[in-house]
């Protein structure tokens, strides 16, 4: 149980892990691997509280239902795994401001979360334009061998390291 405890493992035992995890998906679920349609559900869940039952009518929430589903489930998992990980390996701290982006840009941490909640709105209207994430497109859609999904994620790719080359 020592790979627990490392602090950085494998990118190809990773990548072998999601690609059986795929493989899992499809044969339990029949359906691909995807975390964006998580969020859309989550934001259905939080309108109802304030709509009420009014919500379940919108042509989008009759596609995708707000409520919990395993897809909301896997996100969870992500998140209480990394927690686990980061604890296991003993890398685990709270960092309102991230070394690098001290360096470029001040330790404000204001302006560092503003900056990621607006990146993250922008990516998860993205997501559900392009009709999947990373994960969906990039995983589940090139497993696939779908067309449209090599076409995303190789604009992940250029998308992402434009971006980087812009800010750092």
């Amino acid at each position: 149980m020592e790979w627990l405890r490392m602090e950085q493992w494998s990118p190809y035992a990773v990548g072998i892990g999601i690609g059986v995890l795929s493989w899992i998906t499809f044969l339990l679920s029949d359906k691909p691997i995807g975390c964006s349609t998580a969020f859309a559900r989550t934001s259905g869940m939080i309108e109802r509280l304030f709509r009420g039952t009014r919500v379940t009518e919108k042509a989008y929430y009759k596609k995708f239902a707000p409520e919990i589903d395993w897809e909301w489930m896997l996100v969870l998992g992500i998140f209480f795994g990394a927690f686990l990980s980061s604890k296991f390996s003993g890398q685990f701290q709270f960092v309102w401001v991230p070394a690098r982006w001290d360096e470029a840009f001040g330790n404000t941490p204001v302006l560092r979360w503003g900056i990621a909640l607006a990146g993250g709105m922008v990516m998860g209207i993205g997501a559900r334009w392009a009709g999947g994430c990373t994960s969906g497109h990039g995983i589940s859609g090139t497993l696939q061998l779908a067309v449209s999904s090599w076409l995303a994620a190789i604009c992940f790719f250029i998308g992402g390291i434009a971006t980087a080359s812009l800010i750092f």
